[in-house]
């Protein structure tokens, strides 16, 4: 049986090593980036509310916000909002809408 030697193959030569490359990506999948809490306190506060509350975590926090609110306490509200913000944006802005329709 004869051995043959094949040359080595990088991606720009190859067509198959091309289209089986993946492409490299500008941001990472976190979206964290631009968007990033307000400040780490903030953001270990939420962490230590998620590890507490688990996947309900968010609905809580805004569940908190909304009391503080109709009890006309703003710091609370506000920390309770950012809380539920970092953990799930969508539910704060959605919180925040609700509140000032009423």
């Amino acid at each position: 049986m004869t051995l043959h030697q094949a040359a080595a193959r990088n991606s720009a030569n190859s067509p198959i090593a091309r289209v089986l490359a993946r492409p490299a990506y500008g941001r990472s999948a976190n979206d964290n980036g631009a968007n990033a809490p307000a400040s780490q306190l903030v953001f270990e506060e939420a962490l230590r509310h998620f590890a507490k509350h688990g996947l309900g975590a968010a609905k809580d926090a805004c569940d908190k916000a909304e009391t503080a609110f109709h009890g006309g306490d703003s710091y609370t509200y506000n920390y309770w909002l950012a809380i539920c913000r970092t953990l799930d944006r969508r539910l704060a802005h959605q919180t925040v809408q609700m509140l000032e329709a009423k």
